[in-house]
C-alpha cells in the first residue's frame, strides 16, 4: 500500500495515493534507488535464497522492490494494491527494466479478507503496510497462510515520537472528510501472532523511522 493508511474504501484510497504519487514513487526510484528499509528487505529475502523464488508483495506499489528481487534472480513476482493509481508507472518501470513477462499485477484484492485468492509464494514482502490496517493480526495470520518460506516486512518504530506523529496525522486526515487512518501497532503482538502460525523471527533491524523484520516458517529453520 505504500502509505499508513486503511484499506476501507478503495475509492478514497485511491484518490490519495493517485498517478501523481505514484509518479514522485517512480521518480525517487530511478534517481535514488531504494530507501534504507527497502533495501533491508531486499537483502534479507536475498540471504534467504530468491534465486529461482516466487514472490509475493502486498501493497507493493510502483513495484520497485519487487524489481530489484527480479533483479537478483527472483523467477516471478505478483502484486496485491488497492489503488489503480500506481499502475501507469509500474508499468513504466517494469517495461523499462525488461520483466513484463514474470510480474503480475492485480488490483482490488484484500489479502487479509480473501487470502485464498492469492496464489502462495516462496517470499512474501509488506512494506509500510501493517500500519495501514487496523486489524493487523488478521492481515498477518493471511500473509503466513500464503507464505511458504519467508515473509519479510516493516512496520513504525513504536515509540512515543511515532506514535504523536500518527495521532496529529489522524486528526488532519479526519478533518479533511477521509477515512484513512495510521495504526502503530505492537511489535511484541505481531510476533505472537506469527508465531501463532508456525513463524519465528530469523533477522530483524530497528531503524530510527522503520523496523524490519524477517520471519520464516519453523520447519525451514
Amino acid at each position: 500500500m505504500n502509505a499508513c493508511c486503511t484499506p476501507d474504501g478503495s475509492a478514497d484510497y485511491a484518490a490519495v495515493f493517485d498517478e501523481r504519487f505514484a509518479s514522485r514513487v517512480a521518480r525517487r526510484y530511478r534517481r535514488r534507488g531504494l530507501a534504507r528499509a527497502e533495501r533491508r528487505i531486499v537483502e534479507y529475502a536475498s540471504a534467504a535464497g530468491v534465486a529461482g523464488a516466487s514472490v509475493l508483495e502486498v501493497g507493493g506499489g510502483v513495484g520497485e522492490i519487487q524489481l530489484e528481487l527480479l533483479a537478483r534472480g527472483a523467477a516471478s513476482t505478483v502484486n496485491l494494491e488497492l489503488s489503480p493509481g500506481y499502475e501507469t508507472e509500474a508499468a513504466r518501470l517494469i517495461a523499462e527494466a525488461g520483466v513484463a513477462e514474470r510480474v503480475t499485477r492485480r488490483v482490488g484484492i484484500d489479502i487479509a479478507r480473501h487470502p485464498d485468492v492469492v496464489e502462495p509464494a516462496d517470499i512474501v514482502v509488506l512494506h509500510r503496510v501493517v500500519c495501514c490496517y487496523p486489524d493487523v493480526e488478521r492481515l498477518l495470520a493471511a500473509v503466513a497462510s500464503r507464505a511458504r518460506c519467508l515473509v519479510v516486512f516493516s512496520y513504525p518504530t513504536a515509540s512515543w515520537f511515532t506514535r504523536l506523529g500518527v495521532r496529529i496525522s489522524n486528526f488532519f486526515i479526519r478533518r479533511s472528510g477521509r477515512s484513512y487512518q495510521g495504526f502503530v501497532h505492537s511489535p511484541d503482538a505481531m510476533l505472537r501472532s506469527l508465531r501463532a502460525h508456525g513463524f519465528e523471527p530469523r533477522e530483524q533491524q530497528r531503524g530510527i523511522a522503520w523496523c524490519v523484520v524477517a520471519v520464516a516458517p519453523v520447519a525451514a529453520g
